[in-house]
């Protein structure tokens, strides 16, 4: 089968054999998950309560020996001083590395995606040679300064200035960045000013040497609500020299490079709030496997299942979808290396092909992570307000992932744009399908009772209706509002509500079909129930958000059939017993004490 493009999971069918999970692990990825686990048990969670002390100095000391184990450089290429293992390894050690302390996993995550990342994607090759070894080695950490007070989202608008000196020898650096993670401690800082009046930024390394300052200075850490070890510093620049061999890339590219740093940051910070989310239920579990009310556990009580089963589902099916996604671009990656292509080219088309994934990823993992440590937080009832459990820190450490690497709101419409962008472009052909669903709602439905013997044949069958009325939804808006369907927000995120709903759904139950062919259907009953309960889920948010669309922009007639249109695409033959599939999956984890799957 022809490698799936981005997005084209809407227009094509995918089946198990065409997607990576967990469990095909390698010997050496196994390898190197052990290792970052053992790290995590060993340095980080028995001192996680000294992350809540402001602590900037553990979280760099920590960082250092992840340099030192090789964890910072598991995606760069052996001759850069990194390991080179591969886009699904970079993945499972941020996953893992990230599990206790949001502080940690913040650190990393900026210092080995947009502090190394833009160099080696865009780096001349000296630059690589000189920056690369010592960041993957931990001898030194990156920054990136691109955010500035009144710019927010809209990256390419900062007013910080890069003039050219009179020798043609430097650029001065003059302005001020905010929110700037690492910058405490960080030495080779990726900086983004505007050359005069150029449409666009453009991109700058700076070594800082704290005994040179340059023209550099740093406001007090910032006082946030989470992430408290994460250093987040303003930094100013008053005629800060940079040599003009030290532009990254070419002049005006540096939005460019902004813009395809934030697609990989996207999908990693979904991993990244995976095994927090596992720890997080484990703790939860034990807790209500421990406190006893009325004479017995609290674990045996429906209500305290239902919050179990659920959080045991979001983190099971975003694990399916990060794990998919990574291995789809890790293949695009292979496949270009193979055509001649170089590492770096490899790199930066693959994350820019399965942009729309990654923005989907970043959305679910990050609302996941809140989700799973707010219902930690109720399992532990007042417990889980008090600082002496690890609940009430977790819950503030996840509420940045909504908002960094690009706001969920702006990710949820960017999937939809950019999805759209393709199909005007004709990288995926979305005219032929929806026409088809379009016509078929005049069709006369039928009454046949299908033959849903077969594990996960009407599940299979659900996810290609709910691909149908996206085709609807997604058809008709364009339909009516053209090019100005961007200025309808509220339609947008509903559409795409649907769209990220469907991937997750689908990669759930291609995750659990595989399980069940790699073992038995009696040992993925968990996988399976999981699977099931999230379509469920699933489909009743998209017959919410569907029926929300479909208001707004048609009427009479036409909303009518559309709107039996979503109901026939919404609708089982034989309707999920939800409450008996939270019992099976609660039931499982609270015999195994944990997180198992």
């Amino acid at each position: 089968m022809e490698a799936i493009k981005g997005g084209e999971f809407l227009v094509r069918e995918v089946k198990k054999e065409d997607v990576f999970i967990t469990e095909q692990f390698s010997e050496e990825q196994k390898m190197m998950k052990d290792a970052v686990v053992e790290f995590i048990d060993r340095e980080v969670w028995p001192i996680k309560e000294r992350f809540e002390e402001k602590d900037y100095a553990l979280t760099e000391e920590l960082m250092r020996k992840a340099g030192e184990m090789g964890f910072l450089g598991v995606s760069i290429p052996e001759v850069y001083g990194g390991i080179g293992m591969g886009f699904v390894s970079t993945m499972l050690v941020t996953d893992y590395i990230s599990a206790a302390s949001g502080s940690l996993g913040t650190a990393f995550g900026a210092h080995t995606g947009i502090g190394t990342m833009p160099i080696f994607l865009y780096g001349t090759e000296e630059q690589k040679q000189k920056y690369l070894p010592v960041l993957t080695a931990g001898e030194k950490f990156g920054a990136y300064c691109l955010t500035e007070p009144g710019a927010g989202s809209d990256a390419n608008s900062g007013k910080t200035s890069a003039t050219l000196t009179d020798d043609g020898k430097n650029y001065l650096i003059n302005g001020q960045k905010m929110w700037i993670s690492n910058a405490g401690f960080a030495e080779i800082f990726i900086v983004f000013a505007r050359i005069e009046d150029d449409k666009n930024i453009t991109g700058f390394l700076l070594e800082y040497d704290k005994n040179n300052p340059n023209g550099v200075s740093f406001g007090e850490e910032e006082k946030k609500l989470g992430i408290t070890s994460s250093s987040t510093r303003q930094v100013f620049f008053n005629d800060t020299k940079i040599p003009v061999e030290n532009m990254l890339s070419e002049r005006g590219k540096g939005f460019k490079i902004a813009l395809n740093s934030l697609n990989v940051g996207r999908i990693k910070l979904a991993a990244a709030c995976l095994d927090a989310s596992r720890r997080i239920l484990t703790e939860s579990i034990k807790y209500a496997n421990e406190r006893i009310q009325f004479k017995k556990p609290i674990s045996s009580f429906g209500a305290v299942q239902l919050k179990i089963a659920e959080m045991g589902t979001r983190t099971f099916i975003t694990d399916a979808g990060s794990y998919r996604a990574a291995k789809d671009i890790q293949n695009y990656i292979d496949d270009l290396l193979a055509s001649g292509k170089s590492h770096q080219d490899s790199e930066l088309e693959a994350f820019s092909e399965y942009a729309i994934e990654a923005a989907i990823l970043k959305v679910y993992g990050s609302e996941t992570s809140q989700y799973v440590t707010d219902e930690g937080i109720q399992i532990f009832g007042g417990m889980g307000f008090s600082k002496d459990t690890p609940m009430e820190a977790a819950w503030r450490d996840a509420r940045i992932t909504r908002i960094y690497e690009g706001t969920n709101e702006i990710n949820r419409l960017l999937t939809v744009g950019m999805l759209l962008k393709k199909a005007f472009k004709g990288d995926i052909d979305l005219l032929t399908p929806a026409t088809a669903v379009g016509k078929s709602l005049m069709d006369i439905p039928s009454f046949d009772i299908p033959d849903y013997s077969e594990l996960f044949s009407e599940e299979k069958e659900m996810i290609d209706k709910l691909k149908k009325a996206f085709l609807m939804i997604a058809g008709k808006a364009v339909q009516t509002f053209g090019m100005e369907l961007e200025e309808h927000q509220q339609l947008i995120l509903a559409a795409a509500e649907v769209l990220i709903e469907i991937y997750m759904a689908e990669s759930g139950i291609l995750k659990a079909e595989k399980v069940v062919s790699m073992k038995s259907a009696d040992e993925a009953k968990g996988q399976i129930a999981m699977a099931k309960l999230n379509l469920s889920n699933a489909v009743g948010i998209i017959n919410e958000k569907g029926k929300e669309a479909i208001v707004y922009f048609a009427e009479g007639d036409e909303q009518r059939m559309m709107l039996m249109g979503l109901k026939r695409f919404t609708k089982y033959t034989n309707i999920p017993n939800v409450i008996t599939l939270r019992k099976e999956i609660a039931a499982i984890l609270i015999a195994e004490n944990k997180y198992c799957f």
